[in-house]
């Protein structure tokens, strides 16, 4: 197979936009590939979106992007939109991006699906492509009770380190998220080594993403 890169040196620049709804979203949804990006790009920086961290997840938040990216960080955005209303504050949504859009200009964006069952991913899904029109997207997928895991497109094999490394950073940041039944370390791995499977990633493992547009 072969395999498409960002076309870039490895000592050039690459700015990154994460959109997360909440405070796990993007660690969940793209975690491994983002310690795959550091190692594979010595220069990346991120701009990390959360647009409901409240209370403690607000500083579960802060404390998971500074595992996955440390001081490769250049902004990081913690909202305080009600966790399941996005779609009732459209308004206010729809205004933050606005605002994303006057001051990011990122080389790739990461963001939710837009057939995610929830509401609230469905939302920032919408605005993504509705703001950013001539960017590279690519959209990411998060476990949950509903069933909703589809078949993405683009694979990112991860190293067997990485794959670990990305699982004790989510266990470690989101203590108030251990209660649920599904957040685990083998929910995370299970689903890195499905896709790993279906990618033929050397190391078994990988995460993915749907990709609406690409040029070549």
């Amino acid at each position: 197979m072969i395999q498409l890169t960002f076309g870039l040196r490895k000592d050039a620049p690459l700015r990154v936009l994460c959109l997360g709804a909440h405070s796990d979203d993007i660690e969940i949804g793209c975690g491994g590939t983002f310690l795959r990006l550091i190692e594979d790009y010595p220069a990346v920086t991120f701009s990390w979106v959360v647009f409901s961290a409240i209370g403690v997840r607000k500083a579960e938040a802060q404390h998971a992007a500074e595992s996955f990216a440390g001081n490769r960080i250049e902004r990081l955005l913690l909202k305080d939109f009600p966790d399941g209303f996005m779609p009732f504050n459209g308004a206010a949504v729809k205004a933050a991006f606005e605002e994303l859009k006057k001051e990011e200009s990122p080389d790739v964006i990461f963001t939710h699906q837009p057939r995610d069952a929830h509401q609230d991913h469905r939302l920032l899904s919408e605005l993504t492509w509705n703001t950013f029109r001539n960017h590279c997207i690519l959209e990411y997928e998060i476990p949950k009770y509903d069933g909703d895991m589809g078949r993405p497109t683009v694979f990112v094999p991860l190293s067997k380190e990485i794959q670990q490394t990305k699982v004790h950073h989510l266990m470690d940041s989101f203590a108030s998220q251990r209660n649920k039944s599904w957040f685990d370390d083998t929910t995370f791995q299970s689903l890195m080594r499905l896709r790993g499977m279906e990618c033929n990633a050397p190391s078994g493992y990988a995460e993915a993403f749907y990709c609406r547009k690409l040029v070549l």
